[in-house]
């Protein structure tokens, strides 16, 4: 639901051409390596990647102990680290220089001792997910840190999410020591919460913890309990397009949202949007501000909605799937006003394009304000659906969109020393 602010650990914020080839994972831990061995003058001893994530449908529901229905894809964060040489050791011997290839504001910090806010935005994720892992007793020695990214940055896509994964998934590398994934997962969120100030859910970390090749998770935000669905149907694409309008959730947007959420939860008396249903707004109509009202009609059928995709995708049921992603669009541009003009104009250029059945449905992901639409194509339209598409969205917006198309990919993961 959130980003790395714009400019930060990686990704290409730039508009591009509209097709955006993936970089191999292995390719880019490859480069990401190389750069090391250029900056810090040996090889890296350990390489984690994490993926972004993509929703399919089941936005804004987390945070209210709904459903969601994304899938990792395929981009990722990937940081090498190793011991730090004697230059970087800091005075207790524990400090961390951490760079990145996008950004030229390196930074050096001691864990747990120095004040985070004086740290830039994008290290406060790096810095919460170590202070989180050194109290769960993975002690670390002082490092030097290089990351890479190609998960887009303000896009919806969860760079920020990525960039927590990858970091608790080295510090396991670095120490020998294993954390359980959902302790992981909210490890992250944690890090999130009190050192970038996003009130996020859980579905991102989950996602990029959990992810499977091949496979969306239908995760109970409350519970914590998820259902794999395969989207293995080699004749259906994934098609995700950038607005290239960026967007920050940290500028009180997203809190507001979920605030207005609690707030309708605590009129209608129950613990959460979870626990209504649409009798239930029914009953609570003539009371409920509309403002309310309109949030807790998006969460509640959002839910609805997700629930239904599922059990829609297991079956190979897409016209109604489509439908359902249709319907979500709408209901975040009109009840829960998080889309934007551009969102709007990709959504309806892909069903324009894409009604003889070349699209199966479309929507804004992400937190919104901007971001990406995640479609569902079918591949032996893709070429005619991206030119169109991009055509037409930069003769509307004057702006160029960024495409890329992902099969559900695998969560984080160590990585093996790339051949020199």
């Amino acid at each position: 639901m959130k980003d790395v602010p714009r400019g930060t650990c990686g990704g290409r914020s730039e508009a591009h051409s509209a097709n955006d080839p993936a970089i191999a994972l292995d390719e880019l831990a490859h480069r990401v390596a190389g750069e090391f061995r250029r900056r810090f003058g040996r090889s890296p001893q350990w390489l984690a990647a994490a993926p972004g994530r993509v929703n399919l449908i089941g936005e804004h529901t987390d945070y209210n102990d709904g459903f969601v229905l994304p899938m990792a894809i395929e981009r990722y964060v990937v940081m090498a680290a190793s011991p730090a040489g004697e230059d970087g050791m800091g005075g207790d011997g524990k400090s961390v220089r951490l760079h990145s290839s996008a950004v030229h504001e390196p930074e050096r910090f001691r864990v747990g001792d120095d004040d985070f806010r004086q740290l830039a935005p994008w290290a406060r994720y790096v810095y919460g997910v170590m202070v989180g892992c050194r109290e769960q007793g993975l002690d670390m020695p002082a490092l030097d840190v290089l990351i890479d990214s190609t998960v887009p940055l303000g896009g919806g896509l969860s760079s920020s999410a990525a960039l927590e994964v990858a970091t608790a998934t080295l510090l396991e590398a670095v120490t020998g020591q294993r954390l359980d994934p959902i302790a992981k997962a909210r490890l992250c969120q944690k890090a999130e919460h009190q050192y970038a100030g996003v009130p996020c859910g859980i579905m991102d970390q989950f996602t990029s913890v959990l992810g499977q090749a091949g496979q969306l998770l239908l995760l109970d935000c409350r519970s914590t309990q998820i259902r794999m669905v395969p989207l293995t149907d080699p004749e259906v694409e994934v098609l995700i397009v950038n607005t290239n309008v960026k967007h920050e959730l940290t500028g009180g947007e997203y809190a507001q949202r979920r605030s207005q959420c609690e707030a309708a939860a605590r009129a209608m008396g129950v613990a959460s949007l979870r626990d209504a249903t649409l009798d239930t707004l029914r009953q609570y109509a003539a009371t409920l501000e509309p403002v309310l009202h309109r949030r807790a009609r998006h969460v509640i059928g959002e839910n609805d909605r997700t629930t239904a995709a599922a059990e829609c995708l297991a079956r190979g049921q897409w016209a109604e799937v489509g439908r359902l992603m249709y319907a979500s669009h709408a209901s975040l541009r009109d009840d829960y006003e998080v889309s934007c003009e551009e969102l709007d104009v990709l959504v309806e250029l892909a069903q324009q394009h894409g009604s003889d059945g070349a699209v199966i449905g479309s929507r804004m992901t992400g937190g919104g304000f901007g971001g990406c639409t995640v479609s569902l194509v079918r591949k032996d339209h893709l070429d005619r659906l991206v030119a169109s598409i991009a055509s037409d969205y930069l003769r509307l917006t004057g702006i160029v969109p960024t495409m890329f198309t992902t099969r559900p990919a695998q969560g984080t993961q160590v990585l093996p020393q790339p051949v020199e």
